[in-house]
């Protein structure tokens, strides 16, 4: 069995931009997933308090998760208050020493959002941090340093609105109803995102961004992936070989 961590910024960042690929890996039998948000969103309304929707969308995200049948981990972050530093570090080495996965899969380091890019610095250096014995959390150091895959930004391009060309893409076709469904799960951002983010509709709009990518390997929907290759990470491929028949790769 396969231990796959998808740790992200914000609960609907990972039905964003993985659910479908994730729910490939679900419909196997064979792998432990789980989703985990360093923040739970408590900036993300204009009508509850900040408890009140950290509440509500920790729930959202569990629906999300258990749809596919996936373990939902929150975090103790604070929305748009994500910094790469000390006591951050150790936060995210406890979370990767708890959960202990074989893969991650996380934010891309460059992204629209700061929290999105710092979630991707934080977990890059913890997974590193992780396998230290005298780096000293509540949980024991993990053995191996686990796979580090990078999901797209969101849209698919970088803050000057370029694309980031993914190393291979997902074929999620099958799995689009699904994903929507996770997407769905997360109501409380219908008007948040409305009004803060200008999408009419969240989950048209997560559909037109899977279409893109979807297009550059001729298939109706897509999810696109890096590989981290910075030492002494490993290069086993095994985000690759464990969706093979589902991947086209990149040139």
């Amino acid at each position: 069995m396969v231990r796959i961590l998808a740790v992200h910024a914000h609960p609907d960042d990972i039905e964003f931009l993985a659910a479908g690929t994730l729910a490939l890996l679900a419909d196997t039998g064979q792998h432990h997933i789980i989703f985990s948000t360093l923040t739970s969103g408590d900036k993300g309304s204009r009508d509850l308090s900040a408890s009140e929707i950290s509440e509500l969308r920790r729930k959202e995200a569990a629906s999300a998760a258990a749809i596919i049948g996936a373990d939902y981990v929150p975090g103790d972050f604070l929305d748009q208050e994500i910094f790469s530093d000390n006591a951050s570090r150790h936060a995210v080495v406890e979370l990767l020493r708890k959960t202990r996965p074989d893969v991650v899969l996380t934010a891309s380091p460059v992204d629209y959002s700061p929290d999105h890019e710092a979630t991707s610095l934080l977990v890059r250096d913890a997974c590193f941090a992780a396998g230290l014995p005298n780096y000293k959390t509540h949980s024991p150091s993990i053995g191996e340093i686990p796979e580090l895959y990078l999901m797209d930004p969101l849209g698919g391009t970088d803050r000057n609105g370029d694309t980031i060309d993914p190393d291979f893409i997902v074929d999620i076709t099958d799995k689009i109803a699904v994903k929507r469904a996770m997407l769905e799960k997360h109501q409380s951002q219908r008007a948040w995102l409305k009004a803060h983010h200008h999408m009419e509709n969240y989950v048209e709009q997560m559909e037109i961004w899977s279409g893109e990518r979807g297009k550059c390997i001729g298939v109706p929907f897509g999810e696109g992936f890096r590989r981290y290759r910075g030492h002494p990470f490993p290069q086993n491929r095994c985000l690759e070989l464990l969706l093979q028949e589902h991947i086209t790769k990149r040139t």
